[in-house]
């Protein structure tokens, strides 16, 4: 049976994490929202980190955002540190400072969608329920040789329906862990190790030698690339921040005056940086291009040092001592800006 070899490989090879086995709820739930297209190694000492600053609900629900925000920096999808902010402070008011096993209340809390909740159901509460991450989806494609697209609604529908049907009464959580620990170090997305799995002699996509086509994806779209030029407008030691709007990408982080340019990025610096923030300033010397790769885009970013001529008074620009740059969340693009001029 398929369940009883892969649970007695999990007893001898699963990996020990260190919210495995966690007395709490909520950190179940906070790995789980760590852990979403994020690596376990790039994870844990976030985990670590957040636990010792966070170390449940009601201590979460009290943070200011910004501190969330700065424990989050470097984990990238920053929606998902907000979304807990606010479940956690849900979770407070809502339900007595306890993550629901109601799974329907479960669910409504923000960025906890059907994955999540049955990763939390199984794994803190015991419950007989499946999950379904890129993993689990790339083990039961290839398991049971699937050549719809995993992606698709049908695919989506027929994976979740055979992680449904094989879940062991009363072994769910260390089932979908054991799936987790699989696709993670052998059921690999390419060069799957098939020779070491527990489960190659019932793997249909083994057996036919599709393994490597499994699961199939609908083709990726082209990835547009965006040239934007930044601004370091330096003022006797402090150096001028704006914080991005609360909603969207990045939300409520600080970033160096920036926007996305036409053609040269030094000749429409300053026209640029009126036409967003009002801002007059002098350019300068180059600084540098810093490029990075977001999910849907890409940017290429011309740096550029500033002296202020007229900077007006706007709550969502600050003036921050370069050397206190560390206490205000960035994304990558700025934190790398920050410490070149650091």
């Amino acid at each position: 049976m398929l369940s009883s070899r892969l649970l007695k490989w999990y007893r001898r090879h699963g990996r020990t994490l260190p919210w495995r086995d966690h007395p709490d709820a909520y950190a179940v739930w906070v790995s789980e929202i760590m852990l979403q297209q994020t690596r376990v190694e790039t994870v844990i000492p976030y985990f670590e980190k957040w636990m010792d600053l966070f170390p449940d609900v009601n201590a979460l629900a009290n943070a200011y955002e910004q501190d969330v925000l700065n424990a989050w920096e470097g984990l990238g999808y920053y929606s998902r540190a907000r979304n807990l902010h606010k479940a956690a402070k849900m979770v407070v008011s809502n339900f007595n400072g306890k993550l629901p096993r109601d799974l329907s209340e479960l669910r409504s809390l923000p960025g906890i969608g059907r994955y999540t909740v049955g990763a939390i159901a199984s794994m803190a509460f015991g419950m007989d329920e499946p999950t379904l991450d890129g993993n689990l989806r790339r083990v039961f494609a290839r398991l049971f040789d699937v050549s719809d697209f995993a992606d698709s609604a049908a695919g989506e529908k027929k994976l979740w329906e055979l992680a449904a049907e094989h879940l062991p009464k009363g072994r769910a959580g260390d089932y979908n862990q054991a799936l987790m620990d699989l696709g993670s170090t052998i059921c690999l997305p390419k060069n799957p190790r098939c020779l070491l799995c527990p489960l190659m002699e019932t793997c249909k996509a083994q057996i036919n030698g599709t393994q490597d086509l499994r699961p199939v994806l609908k083709p990726k779209k082209a990835v547009p690339l965006y040239i934007h030029a930044a601004g370091v407008i330096l003022q006797r030691g402090r150096v001028l921040l704006a914080q991005r709007p609360a909603d969207g990408l990045l939300g409520g982080m600080w970033e160096f005056p920036n926007g996305r340019v036409n053609a040269d990025p030094a000749k429409e610096l300053t026209q640029l940086l009126n036409a967003i923030y009002n801002l007059k300033v002098k350019r300068k010397e180059a600084l540098g291009i810093i490029q990075h790769a977001y999910t849907h885009f890409k940017v290429t970013v011309h740096v550029f040092s500033c002296d202020p001529i007229l900077i007006p008074k706007n709550k969502n620009l600050k003036w921050v001592r370069v050397g206190d740059l560390n206490d205000y969340p960035m994304g990558k693009v700025d934190r790398g800006i920050a410490n070149k001029i650091k």
